[in-house]
C-alpha cells in the first residue's frame, strides 16, 4: 500500500505522467503479494520516466511552438523529445518489446545545421572577428547550454525521456534537453526545407544577444593596435590625455584617447595614465573587430538555395545569386614570445 501511494505521489509531481491514457494503473510490477517470489523493489521514478507523454501534451507542444504543420502527429513529437539514452532504459524494463524511435539520428544532423547557420551568421555580421572569438560566439549561440535553455523555455522538459546511466558515457540532463532543439531543427529541414530550418534557428537561437566584447581579450593591446595600423597603412597612432581629475589625490581619474592623424580610434579611463592608455587601445581594437554589418546589408550563403520544399539535393527552383560580403582583416600575429618591444609614442 505504501508503494502504491508513493507511485501516485511521484506521478503527480511529474507533469509528463498522466494516468488517464494508461491501460492499467497502477502497473502490475508495483503490486506485491505475499505469495510472490522475491524480486527487485519497484522504483516509481524509473517507471514514471519510461512512460510516454499523453498525446494531448505532445499535440499542445507542437501548436505552442508554431510547428503544428511540421509535427503533424504525436509519434513525431515523441521521437523528437526522446533522447537516444532512453533505449537503454527501455531494454532494461521491457527487453521483449519493440524499441521506440529516438532522436539519435536527428540530433547529429540538427547539430550540423545549427553550426552551419550560426557560423555563416556570425561571420557575415562580424567580418573582422578573430577565429577564436568566432568559434566562441558560435558556441554561445548554438552550444549545448543554449540549446538546452531553448528547449526548457518552449516547454520540452515535461516531455523529455532520457536515462542518465548508460554503459559508455554519462548523459547529463542538459545534453538530453539540447537534443530536443537539435532534433527540431533536423525535422524541419527534412519535412520542409533548409530555409525553413534556418528561419527556426534565427528566431529561437540567433536572435539572442551575446556579449562579444567580453570574449575578446588582449595581452598587449598597444602592440596589437600598432600592427593593425601598419597593416592598414594608416598614420602612426598616438595617445593624448583628454581629461583628468584628482592627479594629486588618492583617487585620480585620467581619460586618454588614441589618435591616428585627426581620427580618434579609441578612448579609455583609469586611475593611472598607463591603465587609461591600455583601455584606450582595447577600445580601439574592439571598435574594429566588433564592426557589425546591418541586417539589411547581410547576404547569407544559404540564401542562394531555392525556396522550394524538400532537401537541397531534391528541391527544384531558381537559385539566387550570391553577393559576398567584405573580406575581414587577417588576424594580427605579434609578440608571441613576450619580448616584443612594439609600441607607439605618447
Amino acid at each position: 500500500m505504501a508503494t502504491q501511494k508513493r507511485l501516485v505521489s511521484t506521478a503527480a509531481k511529474m507533469a509528463s505522467v498522466s494516468t488517464a491514457h494508461l491501460k492499467t494503473f497502477p502497473p502490475r510490477e508495483a503490486i506485491f503479494k505475499k505469495t510472490d517470489i522475491p524480486k527487485l523493489a519497484f522504483a516509481p521514478e524509473t517507471w514514471a520516466s519510461s512512460q510516454r507523454p499523453p498525446p494531448t501534451a505532445l499535440t499542445a507542444f507542437a501548436h505552442r511552438i508554431g510547428l503544428s504543420n511540421v509535427l503533424t502527429d504525436s509519434d513525431t513529437v515523441a521521437r523528437v523529445c526522446t533522447h537516444d539514452s532512453f533505449t537503454t532504459l527501455q531494454k532494461q524494463r521491457a527487453p521483449h518489446q519493440p524499441l521506440e524511435q529516438t532522436n539519435g539520428h536527428l540530433a547529429p544532423l540538427g547539430n550540423a545545421l545549427l553550426g552551419l547557420f550560426a557560423t555563416e551568421f556570425v561571420h557575415t555580421a562580424y567580418p573582422h572577428l578573430p577565429t577564436r572569438v568566432l568559434k566562441a560566439a558560435v558556441s554561445a549561440h548554438v552550444g549545448t547550454l543554449t540549446c538546452a535553455a531553448v528547449a526548457q523555455e518552449i516547454g520540452a522538459a515535461p516531455l523529455l525521456r532520457w536515462h542518465r546511466s548508460v554503459v559508455q558515457d554519462q548523459v547529463n540532463h542538459s545534453d538530453a534537453m539540447a537534443s530536443v532543439t537539435r532534433a527540431l531543427t533536423a525535422i524541419i529541414y527534412e519535412k520542409r526545407s533548409l530555409l525553413a530550418a534556418r528561419q527556426f534557428v534565427h528566431s529561437y537561437l540567433l536572435s539572442r544577444e551575446i556579449d562579444l566584447r567580453g570574449m575578446i581579450k588582449f595581452r598587449h593591446p598597444k602592440t596589437a593596435l600598432l600592427e593593425m595600423i601598419k597593416k592598414l597603412g594608416r598614420e602612426y597612432p598616438r595617445s593624448r590625455l583628454l581629461k583628468e581629475t584628482g592627479r594629486f589625490s588618492n583617487s585620480p581619474v585620467f581619460v586618454v584617447g588614441i589618435f591616428s592623424g585627426v581620427d580618434q580610434l579609441g578612448e579609455g579611463f583609469g586611475s593611472s595614465l598607463k591603465m587609461a592608455e591600455f583601455r584606450a587601445a582595447e577600445d580601439a581594437l574592439h571598435r574594429v573587430y566588433l564592426t557589425r554589418v546591418p541586417n539589411e546589408l547581410m547576404h547569407l550563403p544559404t540564401s542562394t538555395f531555392p525556396a522550394g520544399q524538400g532537401s537541397i539535393f531534391e528541391v527544384e527552383g531558381e537559385e539566387q545569386p550570391h553577393q559576398p560580403g567584405s573580406l575581414g582583416l587577417a588576424e594580427v600575429e605579434y609578440g608571441r614570445s613576450g619580448k616584443s618591444s612594439g609600441g607607439y609614442h605618447n
